[in-house]
């Protein structure tokens, strides 16, 4: 069996695993996509309900009001947090992709440079052939131009 096809399975197999690390970045992505769309929205949402001028009329409704700014604060730091890990979900996927990437380039490379050997192999051969034929063709019509001479 010739390298150039021995490598083929593995040239697959190297696609097949960077198409997966393809889609694992791709989802990556949209969760880091919706988890920024969240903390954006909650950041809106704190800033219009700090910035509403409610009229608070009793010191509980105050003290309310303080506790609920406070849980947004804290909801959107654990936002920042938790879209801050997917971003470095997302750039660990896209490290893996990278690298997928080169290891299914580098099995090409040596696919085609199987291939370019095996190419220069049957030149050579067919140009020996070629050769070979050229020879017998010319001893033949030498043979043959020998006894017409005899005669």
């Amino acid at each position: 069996m010739m390298q150039s096809r021995r490598i083929d399975p593995l040239l697959r197999r190297a696609q097949e695993h960077e198409d997966e690390v393809a889609r694992d970045l791709a989802e990556r992505q949209r969760n880091l996509d919706t988890h920024v769309s969240r903390l954006e929205e909650l950041r809106r949402y704190a800033e219009e309900y700090a910035g509403s001028q409610m009229a608070a009329t009793s010191p509980a409704q105050l003290s309310n009001r303080r506790a609920f700014l406070d849980r947004l604060d804290s909801a959107v730091e654990q936002q920042m947090r938790t879209v801050d890990q997917n971003r470095a979900r997302v750039e660990a996927e896209r490290a893996r992709l990278l690298l997928a990437s080169r290891e299914k380039q580098v099995l090409e490379q040596l696919a085609a440079s199987y291939r370019a050997q095996e190419r220069q192999v049957v030149e050579r051969r067919d140009q020996r052939e070629m050769d070979d034929l050229g020879a017998r063709r010319a001893r033949q019509a030498q043979l043959a131009a020998e006894p017409g001479e005899d005669a």
